[in-house]
């Protein structure tokens, strides 16, 4: 069996997530890609973030009809802070996967800040991580130490973000083909985002 994590907020899931996901899925032959939202993430400030069980709802709704995707409410089952060295730690031993068995997908705006995470080069000794390459990279700004061990996900770059759907929805501004009909549905029948 060979998976991928794909951790994050999802505040909300995109069509953005969606492709990158079933891109990964099929260029790399995985067998299953497993979405992790966040309980609560390290680098993000807990009052702009949607609670979870809306952000968890949007995703199950965005996700539903692939196959190849799953939902692991692993990180807001244990609650608190989610580190990702903890999640990978749990779901290599519950599903009895080797590091080359298992994958943690990132993009690599995220691996530029991939050395301020917790035990990040235990992160590469327990998984491969997989980058996403976004617009403006550059590797050398990047620790080579961590650069030797992380593999480069041949993607298409899509420029769609959680932060741009949300502001557009405060502006009332369309986004329409930004997000699955459900996952709209879901933000317009909920307020979400209207502050």
């Amino acid at each position: 069996m060979k998976v991928c994590l794909f951790g994050g907020t999802f505040d909300p899931p995109h069509i953005g997530h969606l492709l990158i996901a079933q891109t990964v899925c099929e260029a790399e032959g995985f067998d299953k890609i497993i979405f992790v939202p966040a309980c609560h993430a390290p680098h993000k400030d807990k009052k702009d973030v949607t609670p979870v069980d809306k952000r968890l709802k949007m995703l199950e709704l965005a996700v539903a009809d692939n196959p190849n995707f799953e939902i692991s409410d692993l990180e807001i089952r244990r609650g608190g802070i989610s580190y990702s060295i903890d999640t990978i730690r749990t779901v290599k031993k519950k599903l009895g996967l080797s590091k080359a068995q298992l994958y943690f997908l990132i993009g690599s705006d995220t691996l530029k800040k991939f050395h301020t995470w917790k035990d990040p080069y235990a992160i590469l000794e327990e998984c491969q991580v997989l980058v996403a390459l976004r617009p403006g990279f550059k590797p050398s700004s990047i620790d080579r130490g961590i650069m030797e061990k992380v593999q480069f996900a041949n993607i298409p770059r899509i420029e769609i973000s959680s932060t741009t759907i949300r502001q557009r929805w405060r502006e009332n501004k369309t986004i329409r083909y930004m997000v699955t009909q459900p996952v709209w549905e879901f933000i317009h029948k909920n307020n979400l985002y209207s502050r």
